[in-house]
């Protein structure tokens, strides 16, 4: 199965989400450090997000003499959805499709999403 993403990654991957654009590490650093006790160092913010990139979770673009970093996933579930299917191809598709088969309304919702515009969802 997938690596899972650490508590620090997590922290920084809902960070990216908050606030909805790029950011640089100095940026993801100030919000994550903002009440914290004992404040997390630049290279260590740096070197997880950094590991995202090479997850493909984040995007990294270069900015000014820096890098911003953009989240590649909407949300965690999002994230669980593509290891999974990363991990185990066609069937997980095809178990997640049979365990829909049991719920009319997920079968529903799921046929509608397939038949959609993949940006109205």
């Amino acid at each position: 199965m997938g690596k899972a993403l650490g508590p620090l990654g997590a922290e920084l991957l809902t960070v990216l989400w908050r606030n909805g654009r790029g950011m640089t590490v100095r940026q993801v650093l100030e919000q994550v450090n903002h009440g914290r006790s004992e404040p997390l160092a630049y290279t260590t913010v740096m070197t997880v997000l950094n590991r995202l990139v090479k997850r493909n979770v984040l995007r990294r673009t270069a900015e000014g003499r820096g890098f911003a970093y953009e989240a590649l996933v909407r949300d965690a579930a999002d994230l669980a959805v593509r290891d999974v299917i990363r991990d185990h191809g066609v069937s997980a598709v095809a178990h997640f499709i049979d365990q829909c088969q049991a719920e009319p309304q997920l079968r529903s919702r799921l046929m509608r999403l397939v038949r959609a515009d993949p940006d109205d969802t």
